[in-house]
């Protein structure tokens, strides 16, 4: 089996610069949904392009073969361009990378039935409520598939039927390398149309699609926002079959490319998005937001961002914290309220709970961090390093500017900017001596 992605088209209807193909679903491109289910049916997979190509061929893996259609004439124009990917002992699949949400299982079937009925080409069709836009599929009174009919070429009896032909086939290569060139585009549009090589086919076989939603194609922004509104209510159903608790489902924004362990709970307005992995028995939100990270098991995450960082288990974050990329916490760490913590690695136990920053650094187990505290990192030219030793105390409103390093066990006395290094159990203190001047307010006042 042989598998080829149609995804050439221009898109005019999302009214975009980028192509169509490249929006993204649940946090993945609409064709690289395809490309992943076709790749679950087999290992050669093609997909053509067109416009704006360059763009789309960066997104999707290298793996796949890739064919370029210079012009946009027609679905079975855009085959022809990838018919060198054809092997005529092999069968074909068509899909389209406008059609995200089309199954393994469907797909399957599909095969399956063309197969087994040793067809020319077997066809995936649909029941719509709403029909229009779509070729039906002409039967006759026995049920028996005569032949696919325009919607532009419909009487008026036809367009009554609500059976459509989805444009997902397979057919066997050989039939379809000779089909190919003898298709013609004198048609109204000038196109070359893959519905004119069923019609060549001595044996046309028909499968039914149950959900119609796996073969609604994105053309507009309101299509899309459809599939995510029904993609995502999948995704959360499957989380709660598998355990998770969804205090509120319509306020929850999960991407299907998260995991999430059993009896972790999801509070109200929380987007976890990308490549995220959830341990099991955390708590996260409310109003929270989790990107590309990796999270242990018993985390607590509240009112908080997350983008790129890697928490273990038992550790808390929130609330009004927000870890950036490159941010490490190991277990039983506590970051606290208005904390950010960016390319730095906090070992266990290490407390910081109050107002901030912590930037490039290395924080050794058991310190705690005083609230005001700031890493001054960037001198203007580079970002510089900041390394603090095992249970270390850093006072509040203290600035350590880097590149700095403070041993273990020193302590850091309140409201200091510590410029040079502070060696081991040491006391650092890098503040002016305080002078009080009596009564100098009243006598500058010209007051007693």
């Amino acid at each position: 089996m042989r598998v080829i992605v149609l995804a050439a088209g221009l898109g005019k209807r999302m009214k975009s610069k980028y192509p169509k193909v490249i929006h993204k679903l649940s946090g993945k491109e609409l064709v690289n949904w395809v490309i992943d289910t076709a790749n679950a049916i087999s290992n050669d997979v093609a997909v053509v392009l067109g416009h704006k190509a360059e763009l789309v061929k960066e997104r999707i893996p290298n793996w796949v073969d890739v064919y370029i259609q210079q012009e946009q004439l027609g679905t079975a124009h855009a085959v022809m361009a990838a018919s060198d990917f054809i092997d005529p002992k092999d069968d074909v699949l068509i899909l389209y990378g406008d059609v995200p949400l089309i199954s393994k299982e469907t797909l399957i079937k599909l095969i399956k039935k063309h197969k087994n009925s040793k067809a020319d080409v077997t066809l995936l069709t649909a029941f719509l409520d709403d029909p229009t836009g779509y070729g039906r599929i002409i039967r006759s009174k026995d049920g028996k598939f005569l032949r696919i009919v325009e919607e532009a070429d419909l009487t008026e009896s036809e367009r009554a039927i609500s059976e459509i032909n989805t444009g997902i086939y397979v057919f066997k290569g050989e039939r379809l390398l000779d089909a190919l060139p003898r298709i013609r585009n004198d048609n109204a549009q000038g196109e070359y149309y893959l519905t004119d090589a069923v019609s060549m086919m001595e044996s046309v076989e028909t499968e039914l699609v149950e959900d119609p939603v796996e073969i609604m194609g994105v053309n507009t922004r309101k299509h899309l926002a459809f599939l995510e509104e029904k993609l995502r209510w999948r995704v959360l159903e499957k989380l709660m079959d598998e355990g998770v608790t969804i205090v509120d489902p319509s306020t929850t924004y999960i991407d299907a490319t998260v995991r999430i362990g059993r009896d972790t709970v999801i509070h109200p307005m929380t987007f976890v998005r990308g490549h995220t992995v959830i341990g099991e028995d955390c708590e996260i939100g409310p109003m929270t937001t989790i990107e590309d990270s990796e999270i242990g098991n018993r985390v607590r995450i509240v009112r908080s961002e997350v983008k790129g960082a890697f928490i273990e288990s038992d550790a808390s974050v929130g609330p009004y914290s927000r870890l950036r990329e490159g941010s490490v916490l190991k277990r039983k760490v506590r970051v606290g309220n208005f904390v950010e913590v960016k390319k730095a690695t906090l070992e266990e136990n290490v407390a910081a709970q109050h107002l901030t920053y912590l930037g490039d650094a290395h924080v050794g187990a058991g310190t705690n961090v005083g609230a005001g505290t700031i890493t001054c990192n960037y001198d203007g030219l580079r970002k510089n390093p900041t390394f603090i030793g095992e249970n270390a105390f850093i006072g509040s409103n203290t600035a350590l500017v880097a590149p700095v390093r403070v041993g273990k066990d020193a302590l850091i006395g309140a409201g200091s900017v510590i410029t040079m290094d502070v060696p081991e159990g040491s006391l650092g203190l890098g503040r002016a001596r305080q002078v009080n001047k009596e009564e100098w307010v009243y006598k500058r006042r010209g007051k007693k």
